[in-house]
């Protein structure tokens, strides 16, 4: 079996449908709305094409190109069609997270046939945990009356994590990505909590404890990595903070500072992570060209004429 296998060779069955690029392409743009409005609809028929046969295309014929800015970015109303399908998104981008770090997780055990024993055992303890918890994601997503690939998936998180160097690897992954779940995780318990979703509060407690113990393994695997070599060490905060930057995309992310503390990360690193700018636009600038979006693209539906931006 190859070893370091890239995001494109990720196997998935025929209710799968990829997508790929966008978080790349927005976290290189400028935070303003009229740039992000020239490029979405530059690419409007790719992204129409992308959602086809999906979920998101009656979405997409609605909302038009930056109708993930107004689904994803947006805080919809409880109970509201827009919070029914921001919950789905949700819960099937987590799904197929879990699947990719699951896969992340093997990975990791079979591209480092060297790694002390220890490390292959919890990554093994960590395979098992990401097996339930796909379980459990694709349980609550039916529950949400949504199934397996309704959505496209993004291999994002996996192309981004999964470094061909160990100590990286562990920090991508085990660091960056499953800190990330803490994050999304405790916001996940407290909005469906405040709803009165108790069946999905009480899931998701229960894999945020899974999350805990595998961040726990990336503190102390990079420390024990890097122990006689601060090179390398600086090296591992460095892509650390990288990675992190990335996946605060929009400026929307809070984290989990307590849930964090208990897995190894230390105050000064948290406080440099909440201090880290996002990539690309904020959330704000994004929901502000998706209501220019949507109106550019439902007047276009109504057959007016749309004035090319400035």
């Amino acid at each position: 079996m190859k070893r370091f296998i890239s995001h494109e060779d990720l196997a998935r069955d025929q209710r799968f449908k990829r997508a790929q690029g966008q978080n790349n392409l927005l976290a290189s743009l400028p935070d303003d709305v009229d740039t992000l409005v020239r490029v979405m609809e530059s690419i409007a028929p790719k992204l129409r094409e992308r959602v086809a046969g999906t979920e998101l295309e009656a979405v997409f014929d609605e909302l038009g190109p930056g109708f993930t800015f107004l689904t994803i970015g947006r805080v919809h109303k409880p109970g509201s069609p827009g919070a029914e399908i921001q919950l789905k998104l949700q819960l099937h981008g987590i799904f197929v997270g879990e699947l990719q770090a699951l896969e992340a997780a093997g990975r990791t055990l079979w591209d480092f046939p060297e790694a002390p024993w220890d490390f292959k055992l919890n990554m093994a303890r960590q395979c098992w945990d990401e097996a339930r918890h796909v379980q459990i994601y694709e349980k609550l997503l039916e529950r949400a009356g949504a199934r397996v690939g309704d959505y496209p998936e993004s291999t994002f998180l996996f192309e981004t994590s999964c470094h061909d160097d160990p100590v990286l690897r562990v920090t991508g992954v085990n660091r960056c990505l499953e800190g990330l779940a803490c994050d999304v995780f405790r916001s996940l318990i407290e909005r469906s909590g405040e709803v009165g979703d108790q069946v999905t509060a009480q899931a998701v407690d229960f894999v945020l404890a899974d999350e805990l113990t595998h961040v726990r393994f990336g503190s102390e695997w990079v420390k024990e990595f890097t122990k006689d070599d601060p090179e390398r060490a600086a090296r591992a905060k460095e892509f650390q903070l990288e990675t992190d930057r990335s996946f605060a995309f929009g400026g929307s992310r809070r984290l989990a500072r307590q849930d964090r503390l208990e897995a190894g990360f230390s105050e000064a690193e948290l406080d440099e992570i909440e201090a880290l700018g996002p990539a690309g636009p904020k959330r704000e600038t994004l929901i502000q060209a998706g209501e220019l979006l949507r109106d550019r693209h439902q007047a276009r539906r109504r057959g007016e004429a749309v004035e090319p931006l400035a």
